[in-house]
């Protein structure tokens, strides 16, 4: 080629660094003979492009932010010009000029890899780390224009290409995915009596076909048909070789053709790998299912157009394959397809479906001529075929699974109606074949994925609804197989919803199609058009739909999706308050270490409050870290779990402590503290390690280092803290009625001298001052939480009040805490009366001479409120005090003894 063009969608992975290959094109010339490199740091990404051995320096692309990327290389062989484009623009260029001004053929192009000689040679070191996908080929040079409306449109210019993206072109190789560019010779099998067949890919088609290896097809690729030599080196197909080697071998095949033995062949593998898949499961790979899911294509290519073959051979074969199919989408599987992700394949398991359909095809238009029905039935798929002959057809055709395939009680059908059979007929089509398909299983796998379909209805709200598959998958084929093609039909199906989400309100269902009319750049996706709602009921929907393909239900469910800009500041506004929370508690907890605070159960309880917030904190504004890393997303998922936990644990202390003081005034001196620590540390640790447990691998969710929610992890954070605060709310209620109390009673004491107003102003002035200092060691501000769904402005309170709970706790416990401000004053005294001393002046009287409280805070301080003594278990406000109490001690100056005043009686002791 004189000239090419590559453009693809690259991903590279934020926590791997170094330099690496995107792709490579090798020669038996040269092995770089067209390569585009990539030097990875933490802020940005180089490239650079390698073009007959010669390499260009490292230009800056784009910014290291594990995005998806659009990047186009372009290379004109004449004048050696080449040019990068990331995102649509244009963004640097250069001469890499070489006498040789074309890229020869009979090369490998490979992905992701280096070849440091012809095919070979694979360095690990320089191996891409990170997603490619949407990967296109052109044998020209593309126009700034033509790539901003690629940018634009998400699909490619059809001039001059001569690869397109497919998996179908793809061969997954050691972890690698090797892509055989042009045409090749393929080695000669002994075991295969077709010895010169390979299956060839024409990329613009997206079509696989048999053809002799020895054929030039230009732009097609071609590779050879799978042989146990050519599996995967892998510990499952190491099983499936030891099955094919214990089976009959092809030469006892004698009576059959060549044909014939090709597709028993196919048959026998199909029947290996479904016998290990049912044996050992645990052992599939996810490069195993995508190889496996290419092989059910590989097969319906091998059978197409083979007339003379024999039916039943053909049908054993689709049977087997049809098993293999129902393995591959069990939800035992759905590790493995998630695990797919990485690679780019945005729709994992419908590529079995798709490659179903083209199978089936290919089984109707090979027995047709017999008359023959076909039917399959297992676990998680139900096949039917009938040829119908529709001038002796005079009512509608129903399709219902089978007993096995559908579950209990469900009423999934499909109908073409009779007026469709009778316009069908119209149309000059005679003899038809209907071919049904049902996947009872695939919702199991799909559920879990959001259906982001741009065709389908959207509201504008912020509370956006999420789409995702509630039913089975059912299907309807008519197939005229004399002209070889599918009759569009109107059918009505009914399917009933297996699948609902119970932390979200369903709102609407939605009927659809599985779209594959954009097949060749794999961007099919679920569509409603022509598609409408008979009849929804609340466990089954009735549909009506003018075409024929795979129907499911979407089940519309309200879920919080803010817009982007929205989320942007509420994410600013998280890390700013949590960083100020940070810096106020570890101020916080060093006065309280520092300072010669008398130590008690109460300010023990409020340092482990202190520390459990900071560590979560901490873990809190470092999680951003991990998301691409799923272990170590884990650890920070269950680390916040334990940290906010243990938080509200020791928040579920404060309130116990505060009863017990205030509301059943307990005046005993004796220490619990080994029973506080068990609540909580302990607690926290005993519930994440069950939730871990219980988890099954599926701790944390998708997109952030937090417990999932879509299979309930959530709930155990979310069950204990609504205990917490349910038992918090009715300790603070309690504390206000007695603040109120007290208030009152000292208005009627101060009668004479206060109006009506005045005395209201003062109870209500004292409730405040309660619930303000005891909101932040409670933790009622997550009641917020509750009502962000229904309003962005309560998600702005939501985050500005719990994460300025440390910066909250610091002014009030710290800044305003009675204790903290009279052991600063107390310092400073004695710092006045050293400096007194060391002027020469005798030591004052009135000095001090012992760490004297000036009076017992509750969990902090916001003035003017403490215990009344006439009146235990209430408060009473004093001039000279700053601090909300709940203690009944009065220490003597001298040390000797205590009195604990109660009921206006004075009980005494030593």
């Amino acid at each position: 080629m004189s000239a090419v063009s590559v453009c693809s969608r690259v991903r590279f992975d934020p926590n791997h660094y170094g330099d690496f290959i995107v792709f490579s094109y090798s020669t038996t010339l040269f092995t770089n003979e067209f390569q585009l490199r990539a030097k990875v740091s933490p802020k940005e990404i180089k490239v650079a492009l390698c073009v007959h051995g010669n390499q260009s320096s490292y230009h800056p692309a784009f910014a290291n932010n594990a995005s998806f990327h659009s990047l186009c290389v372009i290379w004109a062989g004449n004048s050696g010009n080449w040019s990068f484009s990331v995102d649509g623009q244009a963004f640097d260029g250069g001469n890499l000029q070489h006498p040789s001004k074309h890229i020869r053929g009979d090369g490998f192009f490979t992905v992701g890899q280096e070849q440091d000689m012809l095919n070979g040679s694979l360095n690990s070191e320089k191996t891409f780390c990170g997603s490619i996908t949407q990967l296109y080929i052109w044998n020209r040079t593309l126009g700034a224009s033509e790539i901003q409306t690629m940018e634009k449109e998400c699909k490619p210019v059809i001039s001059g290409l001569i690869f397109k993206w497919n998996t179908s072109g793809l061969i997954i190789k050691n972890n690698f995915i090797q892509m055989h560019r042009e045409s090749f010779h393929c080695r000669v099998i002994s075991q295969m009596p077709n010895k010169d067949t390979c299956v060839t890919y024409d990329p613009d088609s997206g079509k696989c076909y048999m053809d002799l290896c020895e054929t030039q097809n230009g732009n097609d690729n071609q590779f050879q048909k799978d042989n146990t030599e050519n599996f995967p080196n892998t510990p499952f197909f190491t099983e499936v070789i030891k099955y094919l080697q214990a089976s009959p071998d092809l030469e006892d095949f004698n009576s059959t053709s060549p044909t014939d033995s090709e597709l028993l062949r196919l048959s026998l593998i199909a029947q290996s790998v479904v016998k290990v898949i049912n044996n050992s499961p645990g052992i599939i790979t996810p490069s195993d299912l995508l190889y496996l899911t290419q092989t059910i294509e590989m097969a319906a290519a091998a059978q197409a157009n083979k007339t003379s073959v024999s039916s039943a051979i053909v049908m054993s074969m689709t049977t087997n394959y049809l098993n293999l199919a129902s393995g591959l989408i069990d939800p035992a599987m759905e590790k493995q397809w998630e695990d797919l992700k990485p690679l780019g394949i945005q729709h994992r398991p419908w590529m079995v479906v798709e490659n179903i359909d083209k199978l089936l095809w290919a089984l109707a238009d090979t027995i047709y001529a017999e008359k023959t029905s076909f039917k399959v039935s297992s676990k998680n798929l139900d096949v039917y075929m009938e040829p119908k002959r529709l001038s002796q057809m005079s009512c509608s055709c129903v399709y219902k699974p089978s007993t096995q395939a559908v579950q209990s009680g469900s009423q999934d059908e499909i109908l073409i109606p009779d007026t469709e059979v009778q316009r069908v007929y119209s149309l000059g089509h005679k003899d038809v074949m209907f071919i049904h398909s049902y996947y009872s299983s695939l919702s199991d796998i799909l559920f879990q994925s959001e259906i982001k379909a741009p065709v389908l209805q959207k509201t504008d709200s912020a509370r956006s609804s999420v789409r995702r598959l509630a039913t089975a998958i059912i299907s309807a084929t008519v197939r005229d197989v004399s002209m070889g093609k599918n009759v569009p039909v109107s059918v009505q199906y009914s399917l009933s919803t297996v699948k609902k989400v119970e932390y979200s309100k369903p709102v609407t269902p939605a009927c659809v199609f599985w779209n594959v009319s954009m097949m060749g750049t794999y961007a099919s996706d679920w569509s409603d058009k022509g598609c409408v709602v008979l009849h929804s009921g609340s466990d089954t929907t009735s549909c009506f739909c003018n075409h024929t393909t795979n129907f499911a239900v979407l089940m519309n469910y309200m879920e919080i999706r803010w817009s982007a800009e929205e989320e942007s500041i509420l994410t600013k506004l998280t890390f700013i308050g949590s960083g100020a929370s940070l810096c106020a508690l570890v101020v916080t907890l060093m006065l309280f270490t520092v300072l010669d605070i008398p130590k008690s159960d109460r300010i023990s309880i409020h340092k482990n409050l202190f520390i459990s917030l900071t560590l979560a904190q901490i873990v809190l504004l470092c999680s951003g870290s991990a998301i691409h890393n799923k272990v170590a997303c884990t650890m920070v998922a269950a680390l916040l779990h334990l940290f906010f936990m243990a938080a509200f644990s020791w928040m579920l202390v404060e309130g116990l402590l505060l009863w017990s003081k205030v509301v059943t005034v307990n005046l005993s001196e004796d220490r619990h503290m080994k029973y506080y620590y068990l609540i909580g540390w302990g607690l926290p640790v005993l519930i994440v390690t069950i939730t871990l447990a219980s988890a099954s691998g599926n701790y944390s969710a998708d997109g952030h280092c937090w417990l999932s929610v879509q299979n309930g992890v959530i709930w155990g954070f979310a069950g204990p803290v609504i205990f917490i605060i349910m038992v918090n709310i009715m300790v603070l209620t309690r504390v206000v009625v007695i603040t109120i109390s007290t208030a009152k009673r000292r208005s009627l004491m101060l009668a004479a001298n206060t109006s009506p107003v005045e005395q209201v102003s003062e109870q209500i002035r004292a409730a405040i001052k309660a619930v303000l200092v005891l909101l932040p060691i409670l933790g009622l501000t997550w009641l917020c939480g509750v009502l962000v769904p229904f309003s962005i402005i309560m998600a702005y309170i939501f985050i500005l009040l719990n994460s300025l709970q440390g910066l909250f706790i610091f002014l009030i416990y710290g800044v305003y805490n009675t204790e903290i401000r009279n052991t600063v004053r107390r310092f400073k005294e004695r710092r006045k009366a050293q400096n007194f001393s060391n002027c020469g002046s005798s030591r004052p009287s009135s000095s001090v001479h012992s760490s004297r409280p000036g009076s017992s805070p509750v969990p902090g301080s916001l003035g003017g409120l403490g215990v009344d003594a006439n009146h235990p278990g209430s408060f009473s406000t004093a001039s000279d005090s700053t601090s909300l109490s709940y203690s009944h001690e009065r220490k003597e100056e001298s040390g000797v003894r205590k009195r604990i005043c109660c009921m206006s009686c004075c009980f005494q002791y030593s």
